[in-house]
């Protein structure tokens, strides 16, 4: 059975605080192990969004998609919905998450399931850089309020901020 709400946390762990996707989906690994072990919650990590991630959307209700953002909204971060759009990159190596929406359409032939970017707030993204104190708080208050909504999702319907 695939887990209906799917979050998928990317970036890269060496370069400062654009650990904050895969660092977000470590810590609701611990936090929601039971949603996990018992199929309501699945979690990924990758350093970027690819054509082939479009497959693991299939079955899934929702989609979160966690990155770190330096523009991101205050408190810290933010969740918005997105839709399915092409990307006007000039490769196919890294897609954002709405192109993978798209591809999702064109490769499986449906419609995309309800997905939502959480942009946490960085400051620092030098390789060998570590996590800035600043981001470690603003993942905390993401975490924090992701894994209330997920507390609140008993209909699948999230409340976006």
């Amino acid at each position: 059975m695939t887990a209906p709400v799917l979050v998928f946390g990317y970036g890269n762990p060496s370069r400062g605080d654009d650990a904050l996707g895969p660092e977000f989906v470590r810590r609701l690994e611990m936090r929601c192990a039971d949603a996990i072990a018992c199929g309501e919650l699945e979690v990924l990590t990758d350093f970027q969004l690819q054509v082939e991630h479009a497959l693991d959307l299939r079955g899934r209700e929702q989609v979160y998609f966690v990155d770190a953002s330096a523009a991101a909204d205050a408190p810290g971060h933010s969740v918005y919905p997105i839709e399915a759009a092409h990307d006007v990159a000039y490769t196919t190596h890294a897609l954002s998450p709405a192109a993978l929406l798209q591809t999702y359409d064109t490769v499986v032939g449906g419609p995309a399931p309800a997905a939502f970017v959480i942009a946490i707030r960085g400051e620092q993204f030098e390789l060998g850089e570590a996590m800035s104190e600043g981001a470690a708080v603003q993942l905390t208050a993401a975490l924090d309020d992701f894994v209330g909504r997920l507390g609140r999702l008993g209909g699948r319907t999230p409340a976006t901020t």
